[in-house]
């Protein structure tokens, strides 16, 4: 959960996890995955760092998150089968 400010300058704390998307116009839009729209006095810069801080508080700082980065060194085969693939279909 992060805290912030709607425009009329009511705080509000938002579950980060349902933000879909955040537009950037004068204001900063927060659309939610529920279709509520959110705007709010933060920038788009300071909402992310407060989820970033929210996350690091729930997760822990040496939390490895999971990506495509983190499931090829978890499994190189992949990495390089798929490059031996294209090698071998290139020529």
């Amino acid at each position: 959960m992060i805290r912030l400010t709607r425009l009329n300058r009511v705080p509000l704390v938002l579950n980060c996890d349902l933000i879909e998307h955040i537009e950037v116009t004068p204001d900063t839009v927060i659309t939610l995955t529920t279709g509520q729209i959110l705007r709010v006095r933060e920038s788009a810069d300071q909402v992310i760092d407060r989820i970033v801080d929210f996350r690091r508080r729930i997760f822990g700082p040496g939390t490895p998150q999971v990506g495509h980065e983190q499931e090829q060194a978890q499994e190189p085969w992949l990495a390089s089968s798929s490059v031996q693939e294209e090698a071998g279909s290139a020529g």
